[in-house]
């Protein structure tokens, strides 16, 4: 399956007149609404979040919550339906997974020092690709937002997560794109709305995503060239090396916009925006992941019994991601598999250092996602806690990774920063 149709929804837009009709507050929430046409409007009042008309009626299916009415003015009895606002987190994970967009819309003023109505504002809008609640992602599993542009027979593709900050760009022949989706296995895809076909017809049954379809003109790779160095600080790309791509850079373009457009904070996690370069790594088509059950098993469909479940013993999700990716990307330059084959040999045969590393990761924190909940102002208290905790381990890994002389090993000692001032 594609693109999940429940996210393209329209809802009527209501004119002056109408809302003229409407109390206070339902002009109010129209107003904010027809803002979100494509999305489920969370709309907070006083301890709940209420949904009303369509929404409600999708929201009452979708969740399992009651469905009622309540009268606005002379509009008559509108749907209804809500749920307390301590419940979101629970709420907005059942929403995203059946495939829908969510504004969050809440109170930005004390309602007691209100003079009229309470002043509302979308805070966030949530989109499969673009989710942070921990109820949403799999711990040892990326989560990938791609954007695509077609120049020619050329592909242009970038994808984040934007839970872990990771952001790439790339160019490739456009026969390729099925397997580059198939490898990125994304949650949403974004594509200029004259595209839009082509990307359809040409992913149908191997990759389950939601499409999102947008402006022409926010793939243009002048706007994206500045979106992107003025967002990084920076006069010109080529310290990432990718001030050659044209078609990469307006995909990488789109999704810095979609991801300023929807999320209320200035993305400081995402610092660098790297080049990948496909041709480094083999290709595994559906029929070879399903056959060699790499990542489920042909028995139930699950992960019990797939290739990844028994070798995965990485003791972080870091190392889970990774491994994950390392399997999906098989290595094609010989020395780099030759580097890795002497790692894991070096601790193959050095079963304490092995097992002094390991007892000291499982003490480590999602860095990554943890320093992108800080960074989008979700993290609590205990998220800080368990960074600085994390923080302090890193002296005793570079101590221990320190006694090998394993190049690759030397070289990963070597990257890590100096924190024991920290």
């Amino acid at each position: 399956m594609i693109p999940n149709p429940n996210l393209t929804i329209f809802f009527k837009s209501f004119g002056e007149r109408e809302m003229s009709t409407s109390t206070p507050l339902m002009e109010q929430y129209w107003k904010i609404k027809n803002q979100h046409q494509d999305a489920i409007l969370f709309f907070r009042m006083g301890d709940f979040f209420e949904l009303f008309y369509d929404d409600a009626k999708i929201a009452s299916k979708v969740l399992g919550i009651t469905l009622t009415s309540r009268g606005h003015g002379t509009v008559g009895d509108v749907p209804l339906a809500g749920f307390p606002h301590h419940a979101l987190d629970g709420y907005l994970a059942k929403m995203i997974k059946a495939g829908y967009k969510v504004a969050i819309c809440e109170q930005v003023e004390d309602p007691k020092k209100a003079k009229k109505l309470v002043k509302r504002e979308i805070v966030e809008v949530v989109t499969p690709g673009t989710v942070l609640t921990d109820d949403l992602l799999e711990s040892k599993r990326n989560n990938y937002l791609v954007a695509i542009y077609l120049k020619a027979e050329i592909c242009g593709f970038s994808r984040v997560d934007l839970s872990t900050g990771e952001f790439e760009a790339t160019e490739f022949p456009k026969e390729d794109l099925q397997d580059q989706l198939l490898n990125s296995f994304p949650s949403e895809v974004l594509v200029s709305e004259t595209q839009a076909s082509f990307v359809q017809s040409h992913v149908r049954n191997l990759v389950n995503f939601t499409l999102t379809k947008r402006d022409d003109w926010l793939f243009s790779r002048d706007y994206a060239y500045e979106l992107l160095t003025e967002h990084f600080k920076v006069v010109s790309l080529k310290g990432f090396g990718c001030e050659d791509l044209d078609a990469g850079l307006r995909a990488a373009g789109a999704i810095l916009h979609y991801l300023k457009e929807n999320k209320k904070s200035d993305l400081a996690h995402i610092r660098s925006l790297s080049r990948f370069y496909p041709n480094q790594f083999m290709v595994l088509d559906p029929a070879t992941l399903r056959n060699l059950e790499i990542f489920s098993s042909l028995a139930n469909g699950g992960k019990e019994g797939s290739l990844i479940t028994i070798i995965d013993q990485t003791v972080t999700p870091i190392g889970g991601r990774l491994l994950r990716h390392w399997i999906q990307n098989p290595l094609r330059d010989a020395q780099k598999i030759k580097a890795r084959l002497d790692a894991v040999e070096e601790f193959v045969a050095d079963e304490n250092l092995r097992q002094q590393i390991r007892t000291v990761l499982k003490k480590f924190g999602d860095l990554e996602r943890l320093i992108s909940r800080i960074c989008t102002r979700r993290a609590n208290a205990r998220d800080l806690l368990t960074l600085g905790k994390s923080i302090a381990l890193i002296p005793e890994i570079k101590s221990l990774i320190s006694k090998s002389e394993i190049p690759l090993l030397s070289e990963i000692n070597g990257a890590f920063l100096d924190l024991e001032e920290v």
